[in-house]
This record gives structure tokens, C-alpha cells and sequence, in this order.
């Protein structure tokens, strides 16, 4: 077939194709039968909402007249490689918004047809950069962990050698900086970045943020917290898939519009529970909302188990895989509190679950 729609939950992205944002069935069908012709499919979004997960990902994005308002309004990210597409005579709003969308072209069919059939050849050609991994870390209940074994987890990436954006998506966390302990390090923070929007420049932006070694940092100010606009996170998503080799995100249990964002882009979510019945309980709800939003859902357990709960048994009542069980370290707090950040010397049960969890984002990654 030449055009498909989202994959079925569960499945792994293919190779990025062109997206085509169209509810005009005639369009969609002129679209199609020139993707065709230049050896290609299509992904087909009807609405921006359906677009928004595969938007700055996409080879190519055409978004069809029909579509260009609501766009716009939805606040899709400026990128390259993107045009507005209708039949003539195009619709006068269409023209009204493109630049506000960062379209580079508006075609009129069925005038434009050799100019579109050329830019789909030239997206089948084109050779995908290799695109950086996305781990998002969820807590199953207050206090289950999320912020530390997402700390773990940037930590032991860097120390591997492997270029890795610790980002912090919870504005009412007690911030990601605190758990490095890097609260005094210069550097700016989601509300200057905010302000920036889709303008910021990728290496530009990585140089300002907090750094150390491979490791960057993205947290919240100390100031009162402001959610982080969703064009922002997708900017930003953007950029680390570009140019890291890996990205912590840190996602607040109750999703705002941005940590939704960043969950659907994520390659795989974990889901931290203590083993304890009330913390099962209670993440059996955070699963079922999640589950909603992204594709690669699985459980880590941690202890100590009052109850003798075992983590498979925590995973099987969740229905979730298992990704594997934090046996319980009481010295990691204290060191955070003095400024350490946690799995830093690579040593423990912390650091050696964050190896081993990375070590199965790499496995998802090759089977991508």
C-alpha cells in the first residue's frame, strides 16, 4: 500500500517517511498517487492532533490546505521541509498562514504535480541521521523514585561515553539540578528556553544549558514553576534526537501538555513502583493513562519489599513487562543530599540497573 496511517500500539517505527496532513480525501488521493510514482509511501495524519507525535520526525511534511488553520493554531513547531498543498484555486487562509508555519513553499495542484512528485523522490533518497535514543521515567506514586533513577540513569549514559541530555519535564519536582548536584552550575533553564521557542539554535542552545563532560542538563529555575510550553519540549525533543546519543526524560505523574509530548516520543517508558500493594495500586492508574500515550510501557520495581511482594508479581498485576528491580540502596539520599550525584562512581545496585537498563534501550534501538 502506499499510505499508512500511526502504527498499532506496541509496534516500532519504521523509516521516516513523508507526512501528509490532509481530512480531504480528493488531495489525500492525488498525494498518494505521487508519492507512488516516486517510489514512496506515505504517513497520513487527518488532523494536527493525529500529527503532532510524527511531525518533526517526518522526511517531509505537507500539510493541505484543509489543515493549514488548525495547524497553526495547534502551535506545530517550525521546521524545514515543509509545504502547504491544495487544488486550485487554494483556499486564501492557506496562503495567510504558511509562513506563520514555516512552510518554504505553497503548490497548487494540479500545477505543482512534477515539483511534488520531485520533492517525494527526494525524501525516499535521502538517508536518515541516525536519530538518538528517548528514555522517559515515570513514578508510579509519590516519592517512588523517578527523579533518581533518571539521574542513575544520565549519569551512568555519560560515563559511558555517550552524549546524554538529562531532561527535566516535572515543573513541580524538586528539580533535576538538586539531584546532580549542580544547582550553582550556570546555565539556562526551561523559562529562558521557553522564551526562545522554535528560533533557538540546536548547538547553540546544548552550549547554554548546564554541562558536564557528556552529560547536559535541562531543568527548572528555582523561581515559582511555569509548565513548559509544548512547542518548547518539541523543539527540544528535536534537538536531542539530533544531537544526543541519549535522553533522560523525568515526566511528572499527572501529564501536562508538553510531558505528553515528550512521553509519545519517547522509545521506551519506565515505570518505577515500590513494591509495596498501596504503590501498585496507585501506579495501576498512572499505567493506564500512560499506556494511552506511548508505545513501550514497562515496570521497574524497587525495594524493600515489607509484604515480600516480588516484582514479578507487581509487573504481572500491572500487566507490564518486567525491566528489571532496584534492590534497595538507603545510602544513595544521603549522598545526593551532600551534592553527589547518584550512580556516579558505578558502583551499587543503582548504577548496575541503569547499565542494564541502557543496555536494553541500545537492543531496541539496533531492532528499530
Amino acid at each position: 500500500m502506499s499510505a499508512r496511517t500511526a502504527p498499532p500500539a506496541g509496534a516500532r517505527p519504521g523509516p521516516a517517511l513523508p507526512l501528509v496532513v490532509t481530512a480531504d480525501p480528493d488531495l489525500l488521493d492525488d498525494l498518494v498517487r505521487l508519492a507512488a510514482a516516486a517510489g514512496t509511501e506515505v504517513d497520513v495524519a487527518a488532523d494536527p492532533a493525529a500529527a503532532r507525535s510524527r511531525y518533526l520526525g517526518a522526511a517531509l511534511v505537507l500539510v493541505g490546505a484543509d489543515q493549514a488553520v488548525a495547524c497553526l493554531r495547534a502551535h506545530l513547531p517550525r521546521r524545514s521541509r515543509t509545504a502547504v498543498v491544495g487544488h486550485e484555486p487554494i483556499v486564501h487562509a492557506a496562503w495567510e498562514v504558511a509562513e506563520s508555519l514555516g512552510a518554504e513553499h505553497v503548490a497548487m495542484l494540479p500545477a505543482a504535480e512534477p515539483w511534488l512528485t520531485e520533492r517525494f523522490a527526494a525524501a525516499a533518497r535521502a538517508e536518515p541521521p541516525p536519530a538518538g535514543r528517548v528514555l522517559a521515567v515515570l513514578g508510579g506514586r509519590g516519592g517512588a523514585g523517578a527523579s533518581i533513577l533518571a539521574g542513575g540513569l544520565a549519569v551512568t549514559a555519560a560515563r559511558e561515553a555517550r552524549r546524554t541530555l538529562l531532561l527535566d519535564a516535572d515543573p513541580l519536582g524538586g528539580g533535576l539540578d538538586l539531584v546532580l548536584g549542580w544547582e550553582q552550575d550556570d546555565g539556562l533553564r526551561w523559562p529562558a528556553l521557553a522564551e526562545a521557542g522554535a528560533h533557538a539554535d540546536p548547538a547553540a542552545l546544548l552550549k547554554a544549558l548546564p554541562h558536564r563532560g557528556d552529560l547536559v542538563l535541562l531543568s527548572f529555575a528555582r523561581d515559582a514553576p511555569r509548565p513548559v510550553p509544548p512547542q518548547a519540549m518539541a523543539v527540544t525533543m528535536q534537538v536531542a534526537r539530533d544531537t544526543r546519543d541519549v535522553t533522560v526524560v523525568d515526566l511528572p505523574r499527572h501529564l501536562d501538555d508538553a510531558a505528553t509530548l515528550a512521553l509519545a516520543a519517547a522509545d521506551q517508558t519506565l515505570l518505577i513502583v515500590p513494591a509495596e500493594l498501596r504503590a501498585t495500586a496507585a501506579a495501576a492508574r498512572v499505567a493506564a493513562i500512560a499506556r494511552v500515550h506511548c508505545a513501550a510501557l514497562s515496570v521497574v520495581v524497587r525495594g524493600p519489599a515489607p509484604s515480600r511482594l516480588k516484582a514479578r508479581e507487581v509487573a504481572r498485576s500491572l500487566g507490564l513487562p518486567l525491566a528489571g528491580a532496584l534492590r534497595p540502596e538507603p545510602g544513595v539520599c544521603q549522598r545526593i543530599e551532600r551534592g553527589v550525584p547518584p550512580a556516579v562512581d558505578g558502583r551499587g545496585p543503582l548504577a548496575e540497573l541503569c547499565a542494564e537498563l541502557l543496555a536494553q534501550l541500545s537492543v531496541v534501538g539496533e531492532a528499530a
